[in-house]
């Protein structure tokens, strides 16, 4: 089925049902009946905005879902190059003429570099062991000696740094080396690159299904895994689909929010081309404001820019909402004045994937003046560079619309 498509129907039993209808599962498809005897078998389905393929359930409620985004693979990928916790590679980073489904295409490019990454070798760092022992190596661990052995001197409770491969970065790519060989659609070439990987990883902690990912920073040390982690990131976060404990659901493939793609895209890209062309700096997903004076309810714009005051400090002069949609509803107007009001700015800007774009603003009258609400709109379709020219003409666009100083915060959190 299709990313926010129609409604498909298909034949279920009972227990796929029960599967599929989980408040989970809910989150990224709607099930209706398609008939109206009690008996009938055939059900409809709907798929939200989040794009993949997963396995759901067991026996009789096994259930495969692909869901196609409704970009190209080709675009959906650069789309995540841009994003701050996602993957940079080049902008043809796979031949999407052949692969053209979303799983092969993430394959193959994380097997291109996770295997350009490890070809030096595998990296190593100090981790912190405790052991018990009958010789000093490292430091003596006192208070855990006299609480199980007081009065005796040996064996020895210790603390020492081992210099070993069992690291988060190595783990990270072993648990996405493993993940994409479980997969059905990863190509023969790419599966055998990752089970090379997985052999080259020996003596690594695979992540545990279920936990944490595990956490790395970016360093000179790791600079040659980054492009190779930032996949790893995206294929064991997408591999994630939560279910409450002991629910009878089994879950195995790739998930991807679309709207959290776009806002990450869009902060990251207009963000950086705003300070190419007004300076400042910018932060995605702002959480320094709220609403009410309790601090009860949290405002989290995708974008906010911010400039010198005249007191030279930082204070927020843009501010940018992602709507994943066609064009922008009334609510989104609503969400973007309480932004500008909590923010302390006369304008706003909601940026949508589709509809039309005639450069007027909503204008809001407000105590001394006025709030203007802009509606812009980034084609997904466009080929990378046309895409990167939008941003770039968008930025320009939003550098142009702004007319007042900022003003001091309001309800911050600082």
């Amino acid at each position: 089925m299709a990313e926010v498509g129609d409604w498909t129907t298909w034949t279920l039993t009972s227990a796929q049902v029960d599967t599929l209808s989980t408040a989970d599962v809910c989150k990224i498809l709607d099930i209706r009946p398609a008939g109206r005897g009690a008996d009938d078998r055939r059900w409809q389905l709907k798929a939200k905005r989040t794009v993949g393929a997963v396995r759901l359930g067991a026996g009789e409620g096994a259930v495969q879902l692909r869901i196609a985004p409704k970009v190209a693979v080709d675009r959906l990928l650069y789309l995540l190059a841009y994003a701050p916790r996602w993957a940079r590679w080049q902008q043809d980073p796979v031949d999407a003429a052949v692969r053209s489904e979303l799983f092969p295409a993430i394959a193959h490019a994380f097997a291109r570099a996770a295997e350009q990454a490890l070809r030096p070798g595998l990296l190593s760092g100090y981790r912190g062991r405790e052991d018990t022992s009958m010789m000093l190596r490292g430091r003596l661990r006192a208070a855990s000696q006299l609480r199980r052995r007081p009065g005796l001197a040996l064996p020895l409770e210790i603390a020492y740094d081992e210099h070993t491969p069992d690291i988060p970065e190595n783990q990270l790519l072993l648990g996405a080396a493993r993940r994409l060989t479980r997969l059905q659609d990863v190509q023969q070439k790419d599966r055998a690159t990752l089970r090379r990987l997985d052999a080259l990883l020996d003596g690594v902690t695979a992540p545990v299904p279920g936990a944490p990912v595990p956490a790395w920073t970016p360093s000179r040390l790791n600079a040659r895994y980054t492009s190779a982690l930032r996949l790893a990131e995206i294929i064991l976060k997408g591999a994630s689909f939560e279910y409450t404990e002991g629910r009878p659901v089994r879950v195995d493939g790739l998930l991807l929010n679309m709207e959290k793609v776009f806002e990450e895209f869009l902060a990251k890209a207009l963000g950086s081309a705003l300070e190419r062309h007004i300076g400042g700096r910018f932060q995605a997903q702002a959480n320094t404001h709220y609403l009410d004076d309790l601090r009860q309810h949290q405002l989290l714009p995708d974008l906010v820019h911010s400039l010198p005051g005249e007191s030279g400090a930082l204070h927020p002069a843009v501010i940018v909402d992602a709507k994943y949609q066609d064009g922008v509803e009334r609510k989104n107007l609503y969400q973007m004045l309480a932004y500008c009001t909590c923010f302390g700015l006369s304008e706003g800007h909601l940026v949508s994937v589709a509809g039309k774009e005639d450069g007027t603003a909503v204008r809001v009258p407000v105590p001394g003046g006025a709030i203007k609400l802009y509606r812009h709109v980034v084609d997904l379709s466009l080929p990378p560079q046309a895409l990167a020219a939008r941003i770039d003409d968008l930025a320009r666009t939003i550098a142009a619309a702004r007319t007042t100083i900022p003003r001091a915060r309001m309800r911050s959190g600082t």
